[in-house]
């Protein structure tokens, strides 16, 4: 039911990502941040986490099975994706930025900027609800999955479960990555999409074997990330003029594609 409720919420992502043709490179136009269509993505995600949330329990003890824990390939992929997640999403970002700067390719430039700042937008977010919420981690008591707080997260960590951070992290990677992508190649986005989001599950699923989150935490982090990443992207490139964006991008322009208002419409 879990993987069930992930493959619906990340599949639907992808479909509505995807291009069938060519878009600008910077958008020339300014349009609204929040529109209609985000209500269906938030609902995807909501959806998705309230099929979980019931089952919280049982899958946080079915991965704490002997069995599963005594795995060495589990716990190697567990360590592996987690760290992908975290610092691995930043580290990577910051990567493609420096690579684009040093060859003076504006769209690399704009991927890896962009990708840090949904990271660190989403990062204080989701950190502000981390503090907020209070939920108990399931380590502490995983027979109480219910067990939240107003305001316990700044008391200590093991009360900063809701959501999961580096869910949160991998998502905003994901989702910039993903949508950047469609500016350069908009009939690979279905397979980019695939790729990046698929990962960014599995770092969600590392955090519940490791019994740091459950797996509606890891639903909300996907939630978070994702739309704070596709709002980035999109803010960023209707509104080519903004400081950042001016400031740390350099480098000479391309002759930009002809703007589709129409297929612009209808990404997130």
């Amino acid at each position: 039911m879990l993987v069930r409720s992930f493959r619906i919420a990340l599949m639907s992502l992808i479909v509505c990502g995807s291009a069938n043709a060519q878009v600008a490179d910077t958008i020339n136009k300014k349009t609204p941040l929040l529109v209609g269509k985000d209500a269906l993505l938030l609902g995807i995600f909501a959806l998705g986490t309230a099929a979980v949330a019931p089952i919280d329990r049982q899958v946080a003890n079915r991965l704490q099975d002997p069995g599963a824990q005594e795995n060495r390939f589990l716990r190697t992929a567990a360590t592996g994706f987690r760290l992908l997640g975290d610092p691995g999403s930043v580290v990577t970002g910051l990567g493609i930025y420096i690579v684009g700067r040093a060859d003076g390719q504006r769209r690399v430039q704009a991927m890896g900027l962009h990708s840090v700042e949904s990271i660190l937008l989403a990062d204080v977010l989701g950190g502000g609800i981390k503090l907020t919420a209070g939920r108990q981690r399931p380590f502490v008591d995983i027979k109480n999955p219910y067990n939240f707080q107003l305001w316990r997260g700044f008391v200590s960590d093991q009360y900063r479960s809701f959501p999961s951070g580096h869910t949160v992290t991998a998502f905003a990677f994901a989702s910039t990555v993903t949508r950047e992508s469609q500016f350069w190649w908009p009939h690979a986005a279905f397979y980019i999409g695939t790729v990046f989001y698929g990962g960014a599950t599995l770092v969600g699923l590392s955090r519940m074997y490791n019994n740091q989150h459950w797996a509606s935490d890891v639903m909300a982090g996907a939630a978070i990330g994702t739309i704070v990443g596709l709002k980035v992207v999109k803010y960023t490139h209707s509104h080519p003029g903004n400081q950042v964006d001016t400031k740390l991008i350099k480098g000479n322009k391309r002759s930009q594609l002809q703007f589709d208002p129409v297929l612009f419409s209808i990404h997130f």
